[in-house]
């Protein structure tokens, strides 16, 4: 089995890709949405954060993702600290759930921070879904109702554009310009192409 990371930037348009391919019957496992589910599921998350953050961040059996974001929001070695519990666990889950899918020739983990996390080492390919500054701030601000200044803060956090670029083996541009549908299918057929090596 072959492992695709793809990832993006906040806005970018990931998951219109990850359903894309999963319409292609290609599994897809988003790294994002299984850690929120395992800081609240994953009693050593639970012990670890709880250790360094105190039993207040969590609160009726679920993290408070609020209190979180607050003490690792511009205190790095609070952040890493978070990181060095989380991805782990979130891997650990990954390799799990690709062993349930082993008869498949492909399968995708989706994370914002494929590289940030280090999860693109443990991958065959890296794709990113790129697109325009100004477009992704106008999908945002539209679909999660928020400020520019709030959208342009999260994207700032982010790794750039142009890293995320260069540091992928394929690139998905989702602009509005290009047509998606066409470029998911040449990175499908790209893949399929791959089984030979």
């Amino acid at each position: 089995m072959k492992i695709v990371g793809l990832t993006g930037g906040i806005g970018s348009g990931k998951s219109t890709v990850s359903r894309l391919l999963e319409i292609m019957e290609i599994p897809v496992y988003e790294a994002d949405t299984e850690s929120k589910k395992l800081v609240d599921t994953s009693p050593r998350i639970r012990e670890q954060l709880s250790a360094k953050f105190g039993l207040r961040l969590y609160r009726a059996g679920k993290l408070d993702k609020a209190m979180l974001a607050s003490l690792i929001f511009e205190n790095k070695e609070n952040l890493q600290f978070a990181n060095s519990v989380i991805h782990p666990a979130v891997f650990e889950d990954f390799r799990h759930w690709t062993a349930q899918h082993n008869t498949v020739s492909f399968a995708v983990i989706e994370s914002a921070i494929l590289f940030d996390s280090g999860f693109n080492k443990s991958v065959d390919i890296t794709v990113n879904v790129s697109a325009p500054m100004e477009v992704r701030i106008r999908r945002v601000e539209q679909r999660d109702h928020v400020s520019r200044e709030s959208v342009q803060a999260r994207i700032n956090s982010q790794l750039s554009e142009t890293e995320r670029n260069r540091l992928s083996d394929y690139i998905i541009f989702n602009d509005d310009t290009h047509a998606l549908l066409p470029q998911v299918e040449n990175l499908v057929t790209f893949l399929l192409s791959m089984r030979k090596f």
